[in-house]
């Protein structure tokens, strides 16, 4: 899927994937990671218009679109979010930039907590869209959260089960998600759809995105609990569906400054995909917290 002009596509070779990205634009570099199930293309209604202002940089995490599936291990260690934070500091890098700014959602959001955590001194500014922190969600754990959550402890099942369930028909679970989690009416874009569905389809993208699941229960869960004496020391931007799940289950800025020392944040009128249910407040509030850096 084509940003414009100005934006190229790339490939980075990391210690331990290969990266794919599109990047464009001039300025402070801004790095945008996508979530669950889908790929960099998420940011595809945002990016441009932040390109007029930064160097957005926008890749697919490792196991998603095409950027590369590497084997796991018997701890999930490949798709722990250090690692998936190791690869964009290292791509960041790569791009010649030693500090940068970055906004995650979902499951990218994770990384970007991670990251925060793991190279406080490279994240000038975070923002964090529609989660609340791993940890907390898992140790407070109900039927509700269980209920609305249900895929968390789905995709973590061994021996193959999601796999092979999702893979009997990706194409009716992913649209399932994308409607499940969208506020009432909304409408992907077509050319997004075709390219979700495309990554996601193929086998090695449905294993990867369940060991990136079961990594946040188990290796994951350890590196949380290693650090709960520190928090998130760079300013923290958190924004939220006011339609979706975390605003009905969590005090989303509560929650956060239990885990990050200068947090700002808002609803937004959307369901989970912010970015593209709700992309002119996502910009204006991306371009207002990053936008003096």
């Amino acid at each position: 899927m084509n940003f414009g002009d100005e934006f190229n596509n790339v490939r980075i070779k990391t210690s331990g994937a290969e990266i794919n990205l599109v990047h464009g634009g001039s300025g402070t570099p801004l790095l945008l990671l996508h979530g669950y199930p889908q790929t960099h293309v998420m940011w595809h209604k945002v990016a441009p218009r932040l390109a007029k202002t930064f160097h957005v940089v926008c890749p697919d995490l490792r196991g998603y679109g095409d950027s590369s599936k590497p084997p796991s291990k018997p701890d999930h260690s490949p798709y722990s979010k250090r690692a998936m934070a190791k690869d964009m500091v290292e791509v960041m890098a790569s791009l010649g930039y030693s500090e940068f700014l970055v906004a995650g959602h979902d499951r990218g959001a994770r990384v970007v907590h991670r990251m925060a955590l793991d190279y406080p001194e490279k994240i000038k500014k975070a923002c964090v869209m529609d989660i609340a922190p791993t940890h907390h969600m898992f140790k407070t754990t109900d039927q509700h959260f269980a209920t609305g959550y249900y895929h968390w402890f789905f995709l973590i099942q061994p021996n193959g089960l999601p796999e092979r369930m999702i893979g009997a028909d990706p194409v009716y679970y992913l649209s399932e998600k994308l409607k499940q989690w969208s506020a009432p009416g909304v409408v992907f874009t077509e050319e997004a759809i075709a390219e979700y569905l495309r990554c996601f389809s193929k086998p090695e993208t449905i294993h990867a995105s369940c060991e990136d699941y079961r990594a946040a229960a188990s290796i994951d869960l350890t590196h949380d609990e290693e650090d709960l004496n520190k928090k998130v020391l760079c300013p923290l931007l958190t924004l939220w569906g006011a339609k979706g799940f975390i605003n009905r289950t969590y005090d989303v800025l509560s929650v956060w400054n239990e885990y990050a020392e200068q947090v700002e944040g808002k609803a937004l009128d959307s369901g989970h995909y912010l970015p593209e249910e709700d992309p002119e407040a996502v910009y204006d509030e991306l371009l207002r917290f990053f936008g003096d850096s």
